[in-house]
């Protein structure tokens, strides 16, 4: 076993939590930091689920990447969803922890093994950002206190393939190496990608930025409708993954990470988590 605020402090470490969005909620959310922790699960969202799985195999604590809760509650009862899984959390005594965009944006985080998986060269961050830490993440942000900031650290990733890609087959690399089941893509199939930029989730927000950089193509989870035409008009192809397929599997590889890390604590990813979006065959 391990303290809560052990694991705490190395999850910091490896997301630190200065980098997160000033509107995000990052850092331990529920939870004792005295805590003993033996078995530990990742997810990608706190659902009904994997709040089931959680209790079944007695799991001490959830790292989630999507906070519960994310907004200030004013009341945490059964009448919704977040409560109702709030409570039976806390009532089986179960931690959260969540790093979210502080993970996005990492040295080592989401957006930068996405850089990684295509071998990217000259990668830097798409937007650099002043680091904010959330008020209520204290310990972890004195675990951060002595490492400095990594030149990778910032808001998504730009980079320039080793060689030129058409912009079909970028799409289907990227979507074959984690395993996403309906890429889609705003541009033409033989449009010729060198420079591409990586914002994981819902990413549409950097689509000004990938412009300002001279990208050709941004590939990130989902874009709405009118980001799509708005990406159209700028001649900037968009790959749009899911946002579930551009974010699950880092959950996976953090899992094995803190194993690594933490050799006396037992963590796996969800096996009850899922894409809740299915494809309908015309």
């Amino acid at each position: 076993m391990v303290s809560l605020n052990v694991i705490c402090s190395e999850l910091a470490r490896m997301a630190p939590l200065r980098l997160a969005e000033s509107w995000d909620n990052v850092g331990l959310l529920v939870g004792n930091r005295q805590q003993s922790i033996s078995r530990a699960m990742t997810c990608l969202t706190i659902t009904p689920n994997v709040v089931d799985e959680a209790i079944d195999e007695k799991v001490d604590l959830v790292i989630a990447h999507h906070p519960l809760p994310f907004k200030s509650l004013q009341k945490i009862t059964s009448d919704t969803i977040p409560g109702a899984m709030l409570l039976r959390l806390m009532g089986s005594s179960t931690a959260i922890y969540s790093a979210h965009t502080a993970f996005d944006s990492a040295a080592d985080g989401i957006n930068q093994m996405w850089a990684e998986s295509l071998d990217l060269q000259s990668v830097g961050p798409l937007v650099l950002q002043e680091p904010t830490a959330s008020p209520s993440s204290t310990a972890e942000t004195s675990a951060e206190s002595n490492i400095a900031a990594a030149s990778l650290d910032g808001a998504g990733r730009v980079g320039k393939l080793v060689e030129p890609m058409l912009l079909d087959d970028l799409v289907r690399r990227l979507a074959a190496d984690v395993g996403a089941t309906a890429p889609r893509r705003v541009g033409s199939a033989d449009q010729l990608v060198t420079k591409v930029a990586f914002a994981c989730g819902s990413g549409g927000s950097f689509l000004a930025a990938a412009k300002r950089v001279g990208c050709d193509a941004l590939i990130t989870g989902e874009a709405t409708f009118h980001t799509c035409l708005e990406a159209e008009s700028m001649g900037i192809a968009l790959g749009l993954l899911g946002h579930y397929w551009s974010e699950r599997f880092a959950m996976e590889k953090l899992a094995a990470r803190l194993s690594e890390a933490v050799p006396e604590l037992t963590i796996w990813p969800s096996r009850s988590e899922h894409d809740p979006i299915e494809n309908v065959n015309l």
